[in-house]
């Protein structure tokens, strides 16, 4: 049994999830210990629950530990079967956080598989719906997965609610990845988008989204979203297309902040990254290499940002597979990455 150190690090939610999804595919039981040990509320919460609880159907898997507040997981997987699956999160706990927890065991099984989940699609500290859906999925598609997602209704922070999933074919292998440069920017869009608010708070987002760009001689397309849900929120997003890549940036709105610096967030993130010279943005850069682990081959990229995040998942990952991977640079500064499987 592998045991893995659950404060190592970013010593979050990410340790748990890339450390069930390797479980399950290569059948290794593990131990977790100190889960979020460092965090305001450490231990298990629903959305860590639904991710093991997702990963534990999708395996048949044995577990221990698998309750709130649970420093300690034990999870021991047997075989992968792809499949019809339902997974209510019960909060407004992050939906696209309990996906990644099971795309890539599911990707490399026999079977299709048709996720729905029920929880928060766009909500603090996980990567929006929109953003696994524009920035994330394209690139796994470049490397030769198969995924589709859908969304029926957003869920916001409290209440959640909101309905979401994915639609996963098989497939036999992972091709590599080799993206240093970016290449020239191509098209900006976006979207704002509120639910159960005026529509004009959308369309103060996207003037002052539209405003700050102009600035720096940059246009975007904007479309204004008045989206489904059973809470209320705002959310702002833009999506940049280079010839080589998409990157992702995002905001959301809460109690007293503008409309205003709801875009102007999101903005200054995509600004900073605009004049960087590298391809992936920091969120892609660590959530791509558990997936560039398994390919048969070399695999190499540089982003804009060396994040503890990333520092965090190479680490685990190495305590699943003989690899090498390499970071130029130091954390907070850009870099490259090389991933060597042996």
């Amino acid at each position: 049994m592998l045991r893995i150190d659950g404060s190592y690090g970013e010593g979050g939610g990410q340790i748990l999830r890339t450390a069930l999804s390797l479980s399950c595919l290569l059948r290794r039981p593990i131990e977790i210990f100190n889960i979020r040990k460092g965090r305001k509320v450490p231990g298990l919460q629903p959305q860590h629950l639904t991710s093991v609880k997702a990963v534990k159907e999708i395996s048949d898997a044995q577990v221990e530990g698998d309750r709130i507040g649970s420093l300690n997981l034990i999870f021991s997987p047997k075989e992968v079967r792809g499949g019809d699956y339902f997974f209510d999160i019960g909060t407004a706990g992050s939906t696209s956080l309990v996906l990644q927890a099971i795309m890539l065991p599911l990707s490399l099984t026999a079977e299709k598989s048709r996720i729905e989940i029920i929880g928060g699609t766009h909500v603090p500290w996980s990567p929006p719906f929109h953003y696994l859906d524009t920035i994330f999925i394209p690139i796994l598609e470049r490397i030769g997965l198969k995924i589709r997602l859908w969304i029926d209704k957003y869920g916001w922070y409290p209440k959640g609610g909101g309905r979401a999933g994915a639609e996963i074919d098989p497939v036999k292998g992972i091709s590599t990845l080799d993206i240093r440069e970016r290449g020239k920017l191509v098209r900006v869009r976006g979207i704002s988008a509120v639910s159960n608010l005026p529509l004009s708070i959308a369309e103060r987002q996207k003037a002052e989204g539209l405003r700050i760009l102009k600035e720096s001689n940059l246009y975007a397309e904007i479309e204004l979203i008045d989206a489904p849900s059973i809470g209320r929120g705002t959310f702002f997003f833009i999506n940049a297309e280079y010839e080589n890549l998409t990157a992702g940036f995002s905001s959301l709105g809460e109690r007293r902040k503008r409309a205003e610096d709801v875009a102007k967030e999101a903005c200054e993130e995509f600004l900073a990254f605009h004049r960087s010279e590298n391809a992936l943005d920091p969120r892609l850069a660590d959530q791509i290499v558990p997936y560039l682990s398994l390919a048969k081959g070399e695999s190499s990229f540089t982003t804009s940002r060396i994040t503890q995040h990333l520092i965090t998942n190479i680490w685990l990952i190495k305590k699943f597979l003989s690899i090498n991977i390499e970071i130029e640079r130091q954390e907070g500064e850009d870099g490259k990455v090389i991933v060597k499987p042996q």
